[in-house]
């Protein structure tokens, strides 16, 4: 690695000085002696607050007295404290991947070294290590214009012209605090590196009112994540530029703060204070100037070690009373309550200003007003209508976001998806167009629902949907019917908004297909089945299980079951199998969700069921209706009869306010027994289906199907019966021949029956 010119140059005065002395060896003091005459070396003490005189007086008087001198000597060689500064320094600029190293490489190893006088020295002056390190870290990117080091921009150090000195000006404790922390908003909104702001002007005039206040200027922008908060500061900062802006407020800047800059390299106790100080220096010093503290609920706490109360709020707390500083900031509604309001101090010195979800017509206008953007960014072009649908797509299926976020990270990931699949194409060719089928694709992968739910496809499925349940589940045709005709009704849009898109209760005897029409929709409509047995939550503590552990108790950081299943799944279907077992204490929970479709979990975060379809099963009345009718009116007169004495048994079984919430209570029939072949023929298709798995091809015929639901058939136990005669009658004869007889290699096999038993055929 070669040695700066700079450091050259030094290394040679110190040498021709150290021989035309007589001196016997060249120091590091003696270098330091000689680098005190370079403006760099002098710019970098001085913001360090170095003593400059004191410090040479020393060194002299140092060298005068302690470094031998040899009249005899041909030359003068590098001392042992020397060489190890040398080679210290040398590492060091290796280890930062720098070409050359320079005399601030060994400033840091000299002054590193307290075995060395210089060292010693240049801490007696008032040098600081790490103060002497961040000022030559400064001192690098102010010459280099780079901010490869610290995050920085390099165009904030773009004010410093020409000849003029970097350190000078600078507001107590020598450094640059806001080019080193800070970004330059008002710089970038003249570069035009910020999208357009659409339909915030309401918020931006507000944010100028506040501004232009005596005292108490300071706005903080309240809203959800997502909303649109720091668009608004960036709004302000073009107004600014293009001087819409009050004659008052013309000419300002508005800095945007990081904290985590700010907090990184606080190694020791009034480092962090020492920055903010300086920060607020500079923002007086300036005057025109507004601070932007993103996410300024971070500034509780913030720089507080130990039991010490001096946080940044603190130590801005008097700034902000006398309005010579103007703060602007951004927060969520959760964190503005949890640390701004419950500190009345620091929350009156702040004017509120809600920022609330833009509304659709606005989200619109918002995704068309930056389309341009998005679409020279990914070589594309987007229809108008797929803009429309980003919108309405992710209003329906990512409805725990906000907009205009959600729906620019639609048009975001639709850009991409048609960027990458047309690579090859030429620049002579026009640009590929992001269509609305392109932006159903991505918001189905978004919300992890199928496509088809999302897209056209839907439609069909709606349309046959009865057609599909009722070849699924047989002798239950009014209660299929009954669910078919909610679920286009809420897909239709004639359901409440605020509630789940349908809220059933399925009771009936055991058997009969409740649990199985749920799957089956689910199955039918693409909707994962979140399922919950509820023989499992008896007691009046399990209810912590679903919303999860109170604070304090085991289990409070791991959610609820029920709240985390929907988050994951907001599109389901969400079955609670057999209620009725269930702790009244479970009841009260799902009052909320049935009426406004949400569930408030252990730690405030609201679960969404508005796209969910709840089911409840229960056996209530079950009993009473294997009494059945004497006679010969058992037809209609008995299911009447039935329904009668089951919703008298639902009455007395769940309370009334429960009852209330639900779209409707389904009554499951028995099943009679012209319906068992066609549950038989289901369960040996089952069958097949697993043999078909290992090479077997099974086929049944129609007596042996009957026989099946003959000796399967039970008014009791319904179709679980038949699925249990039918492994009994058809899979148990044939495990020995799978496994070791004559379907181990696969094969076929044909059961039919004869003389009341079933017969197996075995083919090749």
């Amino acid at each position: 690695m070669e040695e700066h010119e700079e450091l050259s140059q030094i290394m040679k005065e110190s040498y021709s000085d150290a021989k035309s002395s007589n001196y016997e060896f060249i120091t590091p003091e003696q270098v330091l002696l000689h680098a005190l005459g370079n403006v760099r070396v002098l710019g970098v003490l001085e913001s360090c607050q170095c003593d400059i005189p004191s410090l040479k007086d020393g060194l002299e008087k140092y060298i005068a007295e302690n470094v031998s001198k040899d009249a005899e000597a041909a030359s003068p060689i590098p001392s042992v404290a020397m060489k190890e500064i040398y080679s210290k320094a040398l590492d060091s600029a290796i280890y930062s991947d720098r070409k050359t190293f320079d005399i601030f490489d060994f400033l840091v190893a000299m002054i590193c070294d307290s075995r060395i006088f210089c060292s010693y020295m240049l801490k007696r002056s008032g040098v600081d290590v790490m103060e002497l390190m961040e000022s030559i870290s400064d001192a690098r990117r102010l010459e280099d214009g780079t901010d490869a080091d610290d995050g920085l921009d390099g165009d904030d150090f773009e004010d410093i012209g020409e000849g003029e000195e970097p350190f000078s000006e600078v507001p107590s404790g020598g450094k640059r605090s806001l080019a080193r922390f800070a970004v330059d908003m008002t710089s970038r909104a003249e570069k035009g590196m910020y999208d357009s702001i659409i339909g915030r002007g309401a918020e931006i005039e507000r944010t100028i009112e506040v501004l232009c206040r005596r005292t108490k200027n300071n706005p903080i922008h309240v809203g959800d994540a997502g909303v649109g908060k720091t668009a608004i500061a960036e709004g302000l900062a073009q107004r600014i530029v293009a001087g819409n802006v009050p004659e008052r407020l013309r000419g300002y800047k508005i800095y945007s703060i990081e904290m985590s800059a700010l907090l990184a390299g606080t190694k020791f106790r009034g480092d962090f204070e020492s920055r903010i100080r300086g920060i607020i220096e500079e923002i007086e010093k300036i005057g025109k100037a507004v601070l932007y503290i993103d996410e300024i609920h971070t500034i509780v706490g913030s720089g507080a070690g130990g039991n010490s109360p001096l946080d940044m709020a603190n130590i801005l707390k008097p700034a902000l009373s006398r309005g010579n500083v103007r703060v602007m900031g951004a927060t969520t509604f959760e964190e503005y309550t949890k640390f701004i309001e419950k500190n009345r101090a620091l929350s009156r010195r702040f004017q509120k200003i809600d920022v609330l979800e833009p509304s659709r017509d606005d989200a619109v206008r918002i995704v068309r007003g930056i389309k341009e953007r998005y679409e020279e960014f990914h070589g594309v072009a987007y229809n108008p209508s797929a803009l429309s649908a980003a919108v309405d797509l992710s209003v329906q299926y990512l409805p725990d976001r906000r907009l205009p976020d959600k729906a620019i990270d639609v048009i975001d990931e639709a850009g991409v998806f048609v960027s990458l699949n047309n690579e090859r194409r030429t620049s002579r060719r026009p640009r590929p167009r992001v269509s609305e089928e392109t932006i159903r694709k991505v918001v189905a992968k978004m919300a992890r629902v199928p496509v088809e739910r999302v897209g056209e496809g839907e439609k069909e499925r709606l349309r046959d949907l009865e057609g599909a349940l009722r070849s699924r589940i047989f002798g239950q045709d009014e209660a299929v019917s009954r669910i078919c005709v909610a679920v286009k009704k809420a897909r239709a849009g004639f359901r409440d908004e605020t509630k789940p898109e349908a809220s059933f209760l399925f009771v009936g005897p055991t058997g009969v297909g409740k649990t199985e029409l749920a799957k089956s929709l689910g199955d039918t409509l693409g909707l994962p089945l979140v399922r919950f047995d509820m023989s499992e939550y008896q007691e009046s503590y399990t209810v912590s299980r679903l919303i999860g552990s109170a604070p304090g108790y085991v289990g409070y950081d791991n959610g609820g079951l029920l709240t985390a299943a929907v988050k994951k799944s907001p599109h389901s279907i969400v079955l609670f199998d057999e209620i009725e077992k269930a702790h009244q204490d479970i009841y009260n929970i799902l009052l909320q969700v049935l009426d406004y479709g949400t569930l408030t979990d252990n730690q405030g975060q609201k679960a969404d069921f508005r796209n969910c379809i709840i089911i409840f099963t229960s056996n209530a009345g079950a009993r009473d209706m294997e009494k059945g009718q004497v006679g010969f009116d058992s037809g209609i007169s008995r299911a009447g009869n039935d329904d009668a004495s089951v919703r008298e048994a639902v009455a007395r079984e769940f309370p009334p306010e429960f009852r209330n919430r639900l779209d409707g209570i389904v009554v499951f029939r028995h099943l009679e027994p012209e319906i068992a072949r066609s549950i038989a023929r289901k369960a040996v298709g089952k069958i097949a289906a697993r043999l078909s798995a290992r090479n077997v091809r099974l086929s049944v015929s129609d007596d042996a199907v009957a026989l099946v639901a003959e000796k399967g058939y039970s008014r009791e136990f319904g179709a679980r019966n038949i699925s249990r005669e039918a492994d009994s009658l058809v899979a148990s004869p044939l495990v020995d021949e799978v496994l070791f007889g004559r379907l181990s290699r696969g094969g076929e096999v044909e059961v039919f029956a004869s003389g009341g038993k079933m017969v197996f055929s075995y083919g090749k």
